[in-house]
């Protein structure tokens, strides 16, 4: 495969960790809307979805497991119905890049302590790790996201809500950068015009089945909450029927006093394509807990069955043909965006 790329057309960059097995609520709220703004702007746009493997021992992994996590996650989004055979869609992995790490070297040289230590993701984090279990790579990470999306010009980065100020900081950077040696970077645009851009007010937060409080999370240790992707559709519809809800009796969508049956309405929606607003207005004040939860347990059912087969479908050889032609050209788009940077900060001769 060989792909031109057109200049003309703006970049939408996006991604997904290859640390540990996605949850359904990383589907819900990453991989479909992902896969579904390659689907809705490739033509228009052109689509950079990666996997950003560097990201993913910021905190404690299984090593042993990441290159063989990295695959699947790329298969996942093929699965979902990533559109990898468009001209304008690219997938690669972020460590084939070696562009990333050496402009994340030099944009930390530009980042103050103080900026980076305001970033509440890694305090967040370090404080669930806890001691010497922090790493100096989860405190830079936001900084090897801005190189992520500055070597290609991205302006559009549709961002959860836990990386806004990630999103902030590469912002400040870019402009930091341009004050300083001229139109070095495209900045990309601020939060809300991300959000409208794909048509949100914000990201869907999906919740632990077992404790609604939280956010259904793969980096903790919480199996009865949380439904794997790779989980047995019967065996997650169980946890499903089995989820914390409340001693109301009758349901509404309140995320303060019905976190759990909110959570499921939520999810709901998200599993059916269904407006929220529909499916709130078709269960609320309705007394029957165990009706949502049987709704909601076969959708989720239905979800990974359909998934799972389409993961099994996955033609192997077509996934490595496309990466790597997309990462010979990120490779090229990276290392000339690279070069201009080494001139302004004078690495590289200006000749």
């Amino acid at each position: 495969m060989r792909y031109i790329m057109n200049k003309d057309k703006e970049i939408i960059l996006t991604g997904i960790r290859s640390n540990d097995e996605p949850t359904i609520g990383n589907y819900l709220g990453a991989i479909v809307p992902l896969v579904e703004l390659a689907k809705q702007h490739a033509g228009e746009y052109q689509v950079n979805m990666f996997v950003p493997d560097l990201h993913s021992f910021t905190t404690p992994i299984d090593h042993d497991a990441l290159l063989k996590q990295t695959d699947r996650n790329l298969k996942l989004f093929i699965a979902a119905g990533l559109p990898i055979d468009h001209e304008d869609v690219y997938i690669y992995r972020q460590s084939y890049i070696p562009a990333h790490s050496e402009l994340s070297w030099i944009l930390s040289c530009f980042t103050g302590f103080g900026e980076a230590n305001r970033m509440v993701e890694f305090k967040d984090k370090s404080s669930q790790l806890g001691g010497d279990r922090v790493s100096v790579g989860l405190f830079n990470y936001p900084i090897l996201m801005a190189a992520d999306i500055l070597l290609y010009g991205a302006k559009w980065v549709p961002v959860g809500e836990d990386q806004r100020q990630h999103l902030e900081l590469t912002r400040v950077l870019a402009q930091r950068l341009n004050n300083s040696f001229g139109n070095l970077f495209v900045v990309p645009e601020d939060v809300e015009a991300q959000q409208k851009f794909i048509d949100r007010d914000s990201a869907p937060r999906v919740r632990s089945l077992r404790n609604p409080d939280k956010k259904m999370s793969k980096s903790i240790s919480d199996p009865a909450g949380t439904i794997l992707l790779s989980d047995n559709p019967e065996d997650a519809a169980k946890k499903v029927m089995a989820a914390t809800t409340d001693s109301i009796g009758i349901i509404n969508f309140d995320w303060q006093k019905q976190p759990g049956i909110s959570n499921l309405l939520q999810m709901l929606a998200l599993l059916t394509n269904t407006p929220e607003d529909q499916i709130i207005s078709t269960w609320q004040n309705k007394s029957s807990y165990g009706d949502l939860k049987s709704a909601v347990a076969t959708a989720v059912s239905d979800t990974l069955n359909k998934l799972q087969s389409n993961l099994a479908k996955v033609d192997e050889s077509q996934l490595a043909s496309k990466l790597t032609a997309s990462e010979a050209k990120m490779n090229e788009v990276a290392n000339s965006q690279l070069f201009k940077v080494q001139q302004a900060v004078g690495l590289r001769s200006k000749e």
